[in-house]
């Protein structure tokens, strides 16, 4: 039995990406209404010209991954949008609580390969768990700037400044402007 989530239900993470046009979310959330399932929670952006959505639904049981796909099959051949379905097993269906300061760490610089890797590989070997990363290339084609916005849980006992120490060296190896700083959680 889950501590977080109603007894009887069968949880999947759903994953579409297509090109962007309007009416996407309408198109899902349709197959998933006509199902009856519920959207317990959600997460969309455009990424170039693509549109790309993640959801973690609900149906009561018995209900199965082949009914679901065969739903967003049919959507497939009408739409074009591509949905991949994946079963989620109790222990995946609860967030997971996070241990320590929430912070907000943003990376400026001139765009060049290895900006993400380098960040993420740092943090990684401290345990600093990713919760939300998005990254951008702004400016003009002569002088392109790369942007890296992620969010990011510290483990208990590592400080927002301790984070910021550590990416220090990043700065000059990469010529790169890092900001750490706190944030307060939010729930919707």
């Amino acid at each position: 039995m889950s501590e977080c989530r109603k007894e009887n239900l069968a949880h999947f993470a759903v994953t579409v990406i297509s090109k962007d046009r309007p009416g996407i979310v309408a198109d899902i959330s349709e197959v998933l209404f006509r199902l009856g399932c519920n959207l317990e929670d959600s997460s969309c952006t455009m990424l170039g010209g693509d549109f790309a959505m993640i959801l973690i639904i609900s149906h009561e049981k018995p209900f199965t991954k082949a009914r679901l796909g065969d739903e967003f099959k049919l959507l497939h051949e009408r739409t074009g949008l591509t949905v991949s379905v994946r079963a989620l097993s109790e222990a995946e269906i609860c967030p997971v609580k996070e241990e320590g300061e929430l912070c907000l760490i943003s990376v400026y610089g001139s765009d060049q390969p290895g900006i993400v890797y380098r960040v993420t590989k740092e943090l990684a070997e401290r345990k600093i768990n990713i919760a939300d990363l998005n990254t951008k290339l702004i400016g003009t084609k002569e002088e392109p700037v790369y942007v890296l916005m992620l969010e990011a849980a510290l483990p208990d006992g590592m400080s927002v400044d301790d984070t910021a120490a550590v990416l220090e060296k990043l700065k000059k190896e990469l010529s790169v402007e890092i900001s750490v700083r706190v944030i307060t959680p939010v729930s919707l």
